[in-house]
């Protein structure tokens, strides 16, 4: 087995000359580049089975390739750059026990190019290393080690010896350690973060070293004052400052003086705190000192900024992390023109980055506080602005500097903001004083490419006055009925604009505007009325949101009024028909109509109310009540899907579905349609974060790809063409591919991506805050302290429905018209960087623990043309097919959320996909029917699923997944459609005679969730649940509703695991079999065969002595998962076996064998061969109608793992996979004679609590391409080893990982049942032989050659490969080459393995002199 994909907790972050980041992800080494752009260049796992907790580069290192020493030039990073020849750096890589050697080779001739590669052995030692630095003036490469005991070593890494070692006086356990080294090991400080919340600081070079080598250094400095542990320690050189981070949330700042540096200096004899800071809401894991700056990062997932000089005042925070906290953390030490680099890596695996401006002539802006930024526009008029709008549309590409605002005040007046200055554009009547709304819209002038933006202002008497901005001396005066105007809604069309206003008894009044030039080139606004709506009854009633959309049936509109329904409305007949009729008749037939012409403005009038009620147009859909009872706030379309907002904190993806026509009751959040076929139909609902409950509007987030990048490759193709010599009529060759490309690009995005839910970031207000939200991330993208919901706001940009990356807030605050940018100064993405969540190197997954996983299938990705994804499969060394298939699984965690990811095997990337956060407590199990989609033309690009997801206080959730490839963003994507949810406490409100039954717990879990029979119309579920109950349930999707069907509490306690299984007879009978398992250690067997025919009344009617068929006894506590599957037997007519595996907390693997013997054979069936059962009849608790069931034979692993036994998978008929929190991954071969051990892996999954296994194909050439780069690894291993050895003579131990495990001093590989294990230099433990001692896997039979020819035929041939997904704190996608292996092939294959090089050294500590 070996990894494939890895996502862990990132546990280091080093900046290298501020043109790199370093990352450490368990044991992976990964190289970002940071210029031009931030991106991932290279990678390579190099700490074997540790996680890498620390990075240190040579200082600053850059060795020519010529040169045979291991570096020695020393360059500044100018230089560098300027030169053309490669260089490389070493770095020293700790994390654990273990110390290793890497090289990082760049090359500027080929854009940067880099290449990782191990140097020396892993070198392990006794005691977990806290820290490790190079010595400045040492040309031999020496290392200093602070290991956790309080102790000191000096190592050479070329050959692995250690040379000195010193132990503190005070020999306490240590949590944290600083190294300061100079150019010797008598110049070495080091300062621990004792277990006893001190500080102290000693010499381990120091003293009289010629004495015994047990002579201890003494303490030197303590510094007290820390009310818990001590985590990290940085140290400033220039100010003479420490800093400790601590487990009491607080950050402390000593004057210590100068430490270290020639002879060792321990600075000031009487160290004192300068500063206390206290602002994180958790531990605090990180602390990082700057000239004028302070960072900390902590278990709350900030990282805060002080400054240094100002009292340690928070000025920014950080945030771009999901729950789990930050990990890790870096600061660049160069300051350049926009600021240092500040990284920051989560528990979710993700890696941030962020510029942060030096110095304090500019102050620092803060994400929760940002009021010292907001720019006051010094509103000067009469009144108090009662709204505001930003009116820029005549110019769609006009900056924020050049944006105008609209303020209207409670004095009738309506001001312009433009250039800085403020002016009176229309002044009202007296009914428009005390009470307005007002709202505005640019339209596009008729024959003419210009555009206006008109203006609309109501009051309460129904007059409402519009007029283009820059005229409003060309108004018209429109009536909206006797009564108040609740609101107005602009709606844009094709050289027009709609115009709604809500007015009294629930009518919309409508007007179609068009703007136009007369004769003398004035400006005229040519109205006409339309049709009003009516909306339903209610306390509320009138429109919050409005939305047209053109269908083949004609124009709709989709309305949110302020009772939080959704309403569908149908125009009749064409719009411009529509119009001709209205104006007629506005004409001719209506006496109500009155017309008044004046010196400023048009007055017109509506109908009466005896002919209004004739034209009235009611609603054809109504989701009533669907974003609760305070409103819809905004309705908008995208690529054929329809989302709206409210004041319910969701967002509801929904759209327009034709209907069978018959009214459904009304009542809350139910469909009213009628007749006409149309109807209102919810996806799915989002919400945003916690106590984020007033949401706005939804903005789409732009593609990721772009036309630039595009653009840019078509450039370089032109040079290389230039360079040829075939330069000729290029530009317009260059302009028509282009052209076409773009064409072609936008007709085939509209046909794949309509219908296809689009990622969107979610605008509302969080407390006090105007919140930008992006809720795939779970991230805000900017915050903004205006104080609330309760206020007139505008967004810029945002006209478009597009979140660019950044953005300007414009608010009524208290009399006054605030801004949070000011009007001058242009906003910037990388100025936002910080403040909006960062640039993402990698995105990060969970948080918390993920608790459970589910793969739904994988799909076929289309080849991308781009030379930037090739380059960077180049670049990373990885045999990427863009061509390959992407594996599709979804993650639940104790964070309630669902993640939907992709993963590329070959690369190892991860994209999220989707994330769902319906589930209000921990996702404990998940289960899916998966299916092939049937509209597609290519059933390999594109699938779905249904997906069921359970967990805490007894919910569960479904959906319908539809998973396809989006060729916009060269990536696969998810559609979610919500089915349906479930709880038992509303399950319990419906059911009959309630009063005579116990209310159940409402702290019932859902421990396991499993499809017991999938039938056309429905989905039969079995659940286990904490309450001791097993509930069978029925997902019904036509009728989008999940039923409890039956339960039963046989099993008394806790029920941990249910597996079903599914048989069929010689006559074609299929029988049903569920198995279940429970805290005290019993399996028991279900017949539900007649399930299906449960009825909703079974609940009541079933009996409540139902027993199962059979009872096991399988552990001695509670069994955690179960894996079932059956074997035929031919010579036995009646008969089968089934066998059920087990893991529990007791760490046994117990494998039960059961006959079962069909109805009709009952008879004879117990003659046939089969000895008799182990258990008496006691256990066989069955009815003569009913199967037959027998415990056969049953067979024991007590000690399987060195932990609880988690989850058990079955990989392939008679091969398990099992994985504990013992970090391990364990094979299982398993016979009807014994269980043998087929492999093992040490996953770098910390807390592995989820398994999934598939089998897979892959072709004969991927395989071969799979040895070529592990036979060039292996000969790479061998040539270092050689080159070692001609270097220093040193022998390398060609030990094994089962030799270690002989050592009393060795890790855990000594415990019982733990296999003999190799380590190859990827850093993966294999138990599995790989390919190449296969010759290659060239399809050859059992005992072919191993030559490398491969004929056109065996290309095409395929072979079997398992995949094992394992889940906890990260998850980790493992490859199982050949799993049809036996047992004795595998132990064959593990004796040739241990005769490979294994580059690990132990670290021997004795002194030698200096």
């Amino acid at each position: 087995m070996e990894t494939a994909a890895l996502v862990a907790p990132v546990t280091a972050l080093e900046f290298l000359q501020d043109e790199f980041l370093l990352t450490g992800e368990g044991p992976v080494l990964k190289v970002f580049s940071l210029q031009p752009r931030p991106e991932a260049c290279a990678s390579l796992s190099v700490l074997q089975h540790y996680r890498i907790h620390g990075i240190r580069p040579k200082r600053w290192t850059a060795v020519p390739p010529q040169s045979s020493t291991t570096g020695t030039c020393e360059g500044k990073s100018d230089e560098l750059n300027s030169t053309s020849q490669p260089v490389f750096y070493d770095l020293a890589v700790f994390g654990g026990k273990a110390v290793r050697l890497v090289r990082l080779h760049v090359d500027y001739q080929h854009e940067e190019r880099m290449r990782l590669e191990i140097l020396g052995p892993l070198m392990e030692l006794p005691d977990w290393v806290l820290d490790a630095r190079w010595l400045s003036g040492d040309q031999k490469s020496r290392l200093c080690v602070a290991v956790a005991h309080n102790s000191s070593l000096l190592l050479d890494v070329n050959t692995g010896n250690s040379l000195a070692q010193r132990s503190c006086l005070e020999g306490c356990l240590l949590y944290s350690a600083l190294l300061l080294v100079h150019e010797s090991w008598e110049d070495t400080v080091l300062v621990g973060g004792t277990v006893f919340n001190q500080l102290v600081l000693w010499k381990p070079g120091g003293g009289d070293t010629g004495r015994d080598c047990e002579h201890k250094a003494p303490v030197e400095r303590r510094l007290l004052g820390h009310s818990g542990v001590i985590f990290c320690i940085s140290y400033l050189q220039e100010k003479g400052w420490l800093a400790s981070a601590s487990d009491d949330r607080s950050v402390r700042v000593w004057g210590v003086g100068a430490l270290g540096g020639p002879g060792g200096m321990c600075g000031d004899l009487n160290p004192v705190c300068l500063r206390v800071l206290y602002g994180h809401q958790a531990r605090v894991f990180s602390v990082c000192l700057s000239p004028a700056k302070v960072f900390s990062a902590g278990e709350d997932g900030a990282c805060l900024v002080w400054d240094g000089a100002a009292g340690g005042k928070v000025v920014r925070t950080l945030k771009g992390h999901r729950a789990g906290g930050v990990r890790a953390l870096a600061v660049s030490e160069e300051a350049g023109s926009e600021g240092r680099w500040v990284a920051t890596g989560g528990a979710d695996g993700g890696v941030r980055l962020w510029r942060v401006e030096e110095g304090g002539e500019k102050k620092e802006t803060m994400e929760e506080a940002v009021t010292d930024n907001l720019s006051d526009l010094k509103f000067p008029g009469r009144g108090l602005p009662k709204g505001v709008c930003i009116a820029g549309g005549e110019d769609e590409n006009a900056s924020w500097s050049r944006s105008k605002f609209v303020v209207c005040t409670d004095q009738g007046l309506v001001y312009q903001y433009r250039d800085g200055q403020w002016e009176v554009v229309w002044q009202g009547t007296p009914e428009f004083q005390s009470y307005c709304v007002m709202e505005s819209a640019a339209v596009s002038v008729k024959d003419s490419v210009a555009k206006v933006s008109l203006c609309a202002v109501g009051n309460l008497t129904g007059s409402i006055q519009v007029f283009p901005i820059s005229h409003p001396q060309c108004g018209v005066l429109l009536t909206g009925g006797s009564g108040k105007i609740h609101s107005l809604i602009w709606q844009e069309a094709k050289d027009s604009l709609y115009l709604l206003a809500s007015g009294a008894e629930g009518l919309v009044y409508r007007w179609c505007i068009k703007v136009e030039l007369d004769e003398n080139c004035s400006m005229t606004l040519n109205v006409s009325p339309l049709s009003p709506f009516l909306l339903p009854p209610c306390a509320k009633r009138w429109l919050t949101a409005a939305l047209l959309q053109s269908t083949s049936k004609g124009l709709l509109w989709v309305c949110g009024d302020r009772r939080g329904s959704l309403l569908l409305f149908q125009e009749r007949g064409k719009p411009e028909q529509k119009m001709d009729e209205d104006k007629k008749m506005d004409e001719g037939l209506l006496e109500g109509r009155q017309q008044t012409e004046s010196k400023d403005n048009i007055r017109v009038g509506l109908f009466e109310d005896k002919e209004m009620v004739d034209l009235t147009l009611h609603p054809l859909s109504c989701l009533f009540g669907v974003h609760g009872k305070q409103g819809v706030t905004s309705v908008c379309e995208h690529q054929g899907l329809l989302y709206s907002t409210g004041r319910d904190g969701c967002v509801r993806v929904f759209r327009v579905h034709p209907t069978a026509g018959k009214p459904e009751e009304k009542g809350h959040g139910k469909n009213v349609e009628d007749k006409e076929g149309l109807g209102l139909e919810v996806l799915r609902v989002q919400r945003a974060c916690k106590g984020m409950e007033w949401l706005e509007r939804v903005l789409f987030l732009e593609p990721d790809i772009v036309v630039k990048e595009e653009e840019e490759e078509e450039e370089e193709e032109e040079e290389e063409r230039e360079a040829r010599g075939e330069c000729e009529n290029s530009y317009q060759s260059k302009h028509v591919t282009l052209t076409d490309r773009l064409e072609d690009t936008e007709t085939e995005e509209k046909r794949d991506n309509k219908g296809r839910e689009a990622r969107f970031v979610i605008v509302g207000f969080h407390a006090v805050q105007f919140v930008v939200w992006d809720p795939v991330r779970q991230e805000k993208l900017l915050a903004v302290p205006c104080g609330g919901g309760h206020r007139s706001w505008g967004l810029w940009p945002s006209d478009k429905g597009v979140w660019p990356g950044y953005g300007a807030l414009v608010f009524t605050k208290q009399g006054a018209v605030l801004a949070s940018q000011p009007p001058g100064e242009e906003p910037s993405r990388e100025g936002k960087a910080g403040r909006t969540g960062g640039l993402g190197l990698r995105e990060g997954v969970h948080g918390r623990g993920i608790g459970c996983v589910c793969r739904l299938g994988r799909i076929k990705g289309i080849k991308s043309q781009r030379k930037r994804a090739a380059h960077l499969a180049e670049i990373e060394g990885r045999n990427v097919n863009e061509e390959g298939y992407w594996e599709i699984a979804v993650t639940g965690g104790e964070d309630t959320s669902l993640t939907v990811l992709a993963i590329h095997p070959d690369s190892g990337s991860i994209k999220v996909l989707s994330v769902i956060t319906d589930h209000i407590s921990s996702v404990r199990t998940l289960t899916a029917v998966t299916g092939e989609e049937g509209r597609s033309e290519n059933p390999t690009q594109s699938f779905s699923a249904l997906l069921v997801s359970a967990g805490g206080r007894a919910q569960m959730q479904c959906y319908r997944l539809s998973i396809s490839w989006d060729v916009q963003r060269q990536a696969p994507s998810c559609q979610v459609v919500q089915v349906a949810s479930h709880r038992l406490d509303e399950q319990w409100e419906r059911r009959r005679n309630r009063h005579k039954t116990v209310k159940m717990d409402p702290e019932t879990r859902y421990m396991s969730v499993v499809v017991v029979d999938e039938k056309t119309d429905c989905v039969l579920l079995a659940v286990a649940c904490s309450d001791g109950a097993i509930r069978l349930f029925s997902v019904i999707e036509g009728k989008r509703q999940i039923e409890l069907l039956w339960e039963t509490f046989y099993h008394q306690r806790c029920v941990l695991s249910v597996a079903p299984c599914s048989l069929e007879d010689g006559q074609g009978n299929r029988f049903n079999l569920l198995f279940s398992a429970a805290t005290d250690g019993k399996i028991a067997v279900w017949d539900f065969t007649e399930a299906s025919f449960i009825s909703t009344d079974a609940l009541s009617n079933t009996p409540a002595s139902r027993v199962p068929c059979l009872v096991i006894p399988a552990h001695q506590s509670g069994v955690n998962s179960l894996a079932v599957w059956k074997e035929t037997l031919e010579e036995q007519e009646g008969c089968c076996l089934v066998t059920v595996a087990s893991g529990g907390d007791d760490g046994q693997l117990t494998v039960s064998t059961v006959r079962v013997q069909y109805p009709d054979e009952g008879k004879t069936g117990r003659s046939r061969g089969f000895k008799e059962p182990l258990f008496s009849q006691q256990t066989k608790l069955t009815t003569p109608d009913q199967l037959n069931l027998y415990l056969n034979s049953q067979s024991h692993v007590p000690l399987a793992h060195a932990a609880p036994l988690t989850d058990l998978k079955l990989l392939s008929p008679g091969l398990l996979v099992s994985t504990s929190s013992d970090q391990r991954v364990f094979l299982w071969r398993v016979s009807s004679t014994r269980i043998s051990h087929s492999g093992a892996v040490f996953s770098h999954v910390a807390d592995a609590a989820g398994l999934s296994a598939w089998e897979g194909e892959i072709t004969q050439e991927e395989a071969e391409e799979q040895t070529r780069k592990t036979r060039f690894e292996s000969e790479q291993e061998t040539a270092i080893s050689r080159q070692k050895e001609r270097k220093t003579g040193l022998k390398t131990m060609c030990e094994t990982g089962g030799r270690f495990s002989k050592d009393k001093g060795a890790a855990d590989e000594a415990k019982v049942g733990d296999p003999v294990e190799t380590m190859r230099e990827s850093g993966d433990p294999l138990c599995a032989s790989r390919d190449d001692e296969k010759g290659g896997e060239t399809g050859t039979d059992s005992g072919g050659k191993t030559g490398c020819k491969v004929s056109s035929e065996s290309k095409k041939k395929t072979q079997k490969m398992g995949w094992v997904l394992v889940c906890g704190q990260g998850f980790q996608l493992l490859r199982v080459r050949n799993p049809e292996m036996d047992a004795e092939t595998w132990t064959s294959r593990r004796e040739i393995e241990k005769q490979k090089v294994d580059h690990k050294v132990k670290v021997t500590l004795k002194e030698k002199s200096l």
